[in-house]
């Protein structure tokens, strides 16, 4: 099993490994919402055993999303698509090792404009 937590632990998880492959995200949504881009893995949510979900709270970012954080320190945790069987949840609430590596950055054509992607991973403009 592999743990995760939100940075004041009001927010702990519990999931199965191995990890699907994470994907960074860099709409202006995930970026405003993490300060930086977002990545994530996904998990089915039936594997997602949850403590401390009194302290979640669900921001409604788009009709047919929902992001989740602690209520407590803020910490971005979770991305769910409403509807889904899956959530996206932010690799960097997950403890190491996460033994994961990054696989595809999407929506790269609205990246911040004060970095670069140079580490050879493939792309996504939209």
């Amino acid at each position: 099993m592999l743990t995760g937590s939100c940075l004041c632990r009001a927010v702990t998880f519990e999931m199965p490994g191995p990890l699907a492959p994470a994907t960074a995200c860099h709409c202006s949504q995930c970026r405003k919402q993490s300060g930086h881009f977002w990545a994530s893995t996904d998990v089915r949510k039936a594997d997602l055993k949850l403590d401390g979900e009194a302290n979640v709270r669900w921001f409604q970012s788009s009709p047919k999303v929902r992001r989740g954080f602690c209520a407590t320190c803020g910490a971005a945790l979770f991305w769910d698509a409403i509807g889904k069987d899956t959530i996206a949840v932010s690799m960097g609430s997950i403890d190491a090792p996460t033994d994961a590596r990054l696989a595809l950055h999407i929506f790269t054509a609205f990246k911040g404009d004060y970095y670069e992607l140079g580490d050879g991973v493939p792309r996504n403009e939209r």
